[in-house]
């Protein structure tokens, strides 16, 4: 049943990625219908990322308290019905609301997600799980800019049509998870016991925590860049057409989506052998995010098309390669609070994340290229290595094992 849990979780990241950036790929025509400029189309994204932020810790501690099922089906009926209500939406403010609500709604799904891979599956195991969720995440990305961009093109639908079939998906992967997923054990234990002060104190003090804070925010702040703005880069930047911006958007996903899954595997096949977590777990956190900034840095000098894709991929596969442990180290620090530990790690990401997005839409619109926005990324990068270079948590934040949540 482990594996069947982990297939529904990476089944809701990839659905929850393509409601998400489906839009990137659809700038022209959303941009068109809702009178928005480049720098509003960057707020957008922005909103959505200020909401997901906010409601982080809320929504991981409601998975601790009711169990991660009960509280993933929740958010995905929630999201996926805001998803399919966008295309209603009629000028910037009524998008950005949507936007910033449809933001909160799926706040939840990765301290579910990684609540329940705490639970389901044993140490040796996690980073691979964790690869194989992240990686979700870009394979969305992927399919987003894919089908969004040939939807578009080559069935001629609108974009309105198109967000009513990408909310039917979440909807109809939460009646699955409900039918088939069981709770994680006798529900008398799947609830983790509240947090007290004490609890919240240890959270905030803690030198480690704060560290993984760190390392999320940077982490996001850099691949923002793969996730939300490399459509319009190309498009901008390189002059690619809608459809060839979508497939080359393709491609450095999928370098994404298998960084993180070999990055996962390897972590755990290195803790395996060496019985070293700091190697395993921030080693190649280190190497993997320094690799991905030289690249970017790199692929800003190549004039070729094709071999500055290529450079772009590479650059994804290793940050996801490397950031792959993010995940792994919160759910491992997390004790049998992952839901709370893991949604104050990426509040924190979302918020880098934010500031990101709006930073480089409005450095790209001042500046009228993408030169400042390529080197910020590259530069965030860096410090997210540092961050790992400093961080060595030792042991869980909660050790009380009071309870262990489904």
């Amino acid at each position: 049943m482990k594996y069947v849990v982990l297939t529904f979780l990476c089944l809701i990241a990839v659905i929850a990625y393509v409601q998400r950036v489906g839009v990137n790929s659809a700038k022209q025509p959303v941009t068109r219908d809702l009178r928005l400029d480049t720098e509003q189309f960057g707020a957008l994204g922005s909103a959505f990322l200020i909401g997901y932020a906010l409601t982080q810790v809320p929504s991981g501690w409601l998975a601790d308290r009711w169990g991660s099922r009960r509280a993933l089906a929740l958010y995905a009926v929630l999201w996926s019905g805001l998803t399919g209500i966008f295309g209603l939406m009629h000028d910037f403010w009524s998008a950005t609301a949507l936007w910033f609500a449809m933001g909160m709604a799926q706040a939840g799904v990765f301290p579910c997600a990684a609540k329940a891979i705490g639970a389901w599956l044993p140490d040796t195991q996690k980073a691979m799980a964790s690869g194989l969720l992240g990686s979700s995440t870009m394979l969305g990305t992927a399919l987003a800019s894919t089908l969004t961009a040939t939807m578009l093109s080559k069935a001629a639908w609108s974009w309105q049509f198109i967000y009513v079939v990408y909310a039917l998906a979440g909807i109809l992967w939460t009646i699955a998870f409900v039918l088939i997923v069981p709770e994680r054990g006798p529900a008398s234990s799947t609830n983790a016991p509240p947090m007290t002060a004490t609890d919240w104190r240890r959270m905030f003090t803690c030198e480690s925590m704060w560290l993984i804070c760190g390392q999320q925010f940077f982490r996001a702040a850099g691949m923002i860049f793969f996730i939300n703005w490399f459509p319009t880069f190309l498009q901008e930047a390189r002059l690619q057409s809608e459809l060839s911006a979508g497939l080359r958007t393709s491609w450095v996903s999928g370098g994404a989506l298998v960084g993180g899954v070999c990055g996962g595997f390897f972590s755990d096949w290195l803790l395996r052998r060496t019985g070293r977590r700091r190697l395993s777990r921030q080693g190649i956190a280190i190497v993997g995010l320094s690799i991905g900034a030289c690249l970017v840095i790199q692929a800003h000098f190549v004039a070729d098309i094709d071999l500055a894709t290529a450079i772009f991929t590479a650059a994804a596969f290793t940050a996801s390669f490397g950031g792959v442990s993010g995940y792994t180290v919160t759910i491992e620090f997390g004790g049998p609070r992952i839901g709370t530990v893991f949604a104050m790690m990426n509040m924190c990401g979302n918020i880098g994340a934010a500031i990101s997005a709006y930073v480089a839409g409005a450095l790209v619109q001042r500046a009228g290229n993408w030169n400042l926005a390529l080197f910020m990324f590259a530069t965030v990068f860096v410090v997210d290595a540092v961050c790992w270079a400093l961080l060595n948590p030792q042991g869980p934040l909660f050790d009380d094992e009071a309870s262990r949540a489904a």
